[in-house]
C-alpha cells in the first residue's frame, strides 16, 4: 500500500505531521478523521524534509541498540506496539531516532507491520534487521528477535570500536611520519643541495634529490593525481567488477585478510543461529543471513549452500568446499547437524571465534606499530645517509 505524508491540526489546535499507509487518498483522509485530526496537506510518498538531515548524519548504533532492547522489554511486559513506539519516540535523548520512531508509529497505526515499516528506512534499519523483525512477527517471537538484535548490534559495535581504537596509534604514526619526511624532502634537502657537489653524489643521493625535485616542482601534478585516485577508485569499487575485486583483495590480504574473513563468518553464524533458535526455517534463514556477512563472495557461497540444502545435502558440505570457512568451523557445523543442535553450535562458534578475532586484532596492531616505526626510521635514515655521504666525501677531499 502507498504511504502518505500529512500535515494536520489536532482538536486542541496543535499542529502535527507524520506518515500513514492507506489504500488510496480517501482512506488516508478517513484515517486522519478517525484520529480527530484536521488535515492541512496530504501528499503521496514519504517527505524527506526531516529525514534528509538524519540520513546524512546517520543514527548512532548505541541508540538503535537501546531502541531494540527497550522495545523488547515493553512488548514482553504486555504494552501494545503502538503505545510502545509512542513511548520510545518521546525520548529526546535518542536524537534523530525519535523522528524515525514517530514515522514507524504512524505506519504501524496505518496497518503496516513493524518489519515493513522499518524497511522503508534502509538508511537507519539494515535489510537484515527488517527481515529478522518481519520473521519474528510472522512467527510470534518478536520480543526474542528484538532482544537478540540488540545483543548482536552491541557486539558488532564493540568489535568495530575495538578495531578503530586499535588503529588510532598506527594512523598517527603514519600521519606524523609523512609530515616529517615531506618536510625533509621539500625544505631541508633542497637547501643542503645548494652546498653539495654533484660529482660527490652516490646512487642513494641521486634518488633522494630526484624525489625532492619531484615534490618541489611538480606538487600540483601530484595533488591532481591523488585527487583523481581518490575520486576514481571509490567509484570503481562501487561497480560490480570493482566491488568483487576489492572483496577478493580484502579476504586475501596478509595478516588482516584472515581477520576480516573470520569477522564475516562470525556475523553469519550468529545471525543464522539466532534465526534458527527462533524457529525460522533453515532455507529462509539462509536467504536472510547471507546478506549479514558483509561480503559478496561469502554471500554467493551461502546462496550455493542454500541450494544444496534445498536438494537435501548437508550445510557443512558446500561451506567446506568453498575454502573460506576454517576446517574447525566446518567440522563443528557437521557434528551439530548430526546431533540436531545447529542453532546452539552456531552461536557458540560466533562467541568463540569473536574472542579469538579480538585477540588476533590486538596482536596484528601490536605487530604493525613496530613495523611502521622501523619503516619510518628507515626512510629518515636513508635520507640522512644520502646527505651525509657527499658531505663526508667533500671533507675527505679537502
Amino acid at each position: 500500500m502507498p504511504s502518505y505524508t500529512y500535515k494536520a491540526v489536532k482538536s486542541s489546535g496543535q499542529p502535527i505531521s507524520g506518515v500513514l499507509t492507506a489504500e488510496n487518498y480517501g482512506v488516508a483522509l478517513r484515517q486522519l478523521e478517525e484520529q480527530s485530526l484536521f488535515p492541512v496537506t496530504v501528499t503521496e510518498g514519504v517527505a524527506a524534509s526531516g529525514l534528509g538531515i538524519w540520513r546524512r548524519r546517520g543514527i548512532k548504533t548505541a541508540h538503535l541498540t537501546t531502541f531494540y532492547s527497550q522495545l523488547a522489554d515493553l512488548l514482553r511486559a504486555g504494552v501494545p506496539m503502538l503505545r510502545s513506539l509512542d513511548v520510545l519516540s518521546r525520548q529526546g535523548s535518542q536524537g534523530g531516532l525519535s523522528i524515525i520512531l514517530k514515522e514507524l508509529r504512524e505506519a504501524v497505526a496505518g496497518g503496516m507491520s513493524l518489519g515493513d515499516a522499518m524497511a522503508k528506512h534502509p538508511h537507519v534499519f539494515s535489510p537484515l534487521q527488517s527481515s529478522m523483525v518481519r520473521a519474528g512477527e510472522q512467527g510470534a517471537f518478536l520480543e526474542d528477535v528484538l532482544h537478540r538484535i540488540a545483543i548482536f548490534s552491541e557486539k558488532q559495535d564493540e568489535l568495530r570500536n575495538k578495531v578503530l581504537g586499535a588503529m588510532i596509534y598506527p594512523m598517527i604514526l603514519v600521519f606524523v611520519g609523512t609530515i616529517v619526511v615531506t618536510f625533509l624532502m621539500v625544505i631541508v634537502v633542497p637547501k643542503l643541495g645548494e652546498h653539495l657537489r654533484p660529482e660527490n653524489f652516490n646512487v642513494m643521493t641521486h634518488a633522494v634529490f630526484g624525489v625532492s625535485n619531484l615534490l618541489e616542482h611538480h606538487y600540483v601534478a601530484i595533488i591532481l593525481a591523488l585527487a583523481v585516485i581518490v575520486t576514481v577508485v571509490p567509484a570503481w569499487v562501487k561497480t560490480k567488477t570493482g566491488r568483487r575485486a576489492f572483496e577478493r583483495f580484502k579476504l586475501r590480504a596478509p595478516i588482516f585478510g584472515k581477520i576480516l574473513t573470520m569477522v564475516a563468518i562470525c556475523r553469519f553464524c550468529r545471525i543464522l543461529g539466532t534465526m534458527l533458535h527462533n524457529g525460522v526455517p533453515i532455507l529462509q534463514a539462509l536467504r536472510i543471513a547471507k546478506d549479514s556477512a558483509g561480503s559478496d563472495i561469502l554471500a554467493e557461497v551461502i546462496e550455493e549452500a542454500a541450494d544444496s540444502v534445498k536438494k537435501g545435502a548437508a550445510l557443512s558440505t558446500p561451506l567446506g568446499e568453498c575454502g573460506l570457512f576454517p576446517p574447525t568451523v566446518v567440522d563443528m557445523i557437521a557434528v551439530a547437524e548430526e546431533s540436531n543442535n545447529l542453532e546452539t553450535v552456531l552461536v557458540q562458534i560466533a562467541d568463540t571465534n569473536e574472542a579469538r578475532t579480538a585477540r588476533a586484532i590486538d596482536l596484528g596492531v601490536r605487530v604493525l606499530e613496530p613495523i611502521l616505526l622501523v619503516f619510518m626510521a628507515g626512510v629518515v635514515f636513508c635520507i640522512a645517509i644520502a646527505l651525509l655521504l657527499p658531505i663526508l666525501t667533500m671533507g675527505a677531499g679537502v
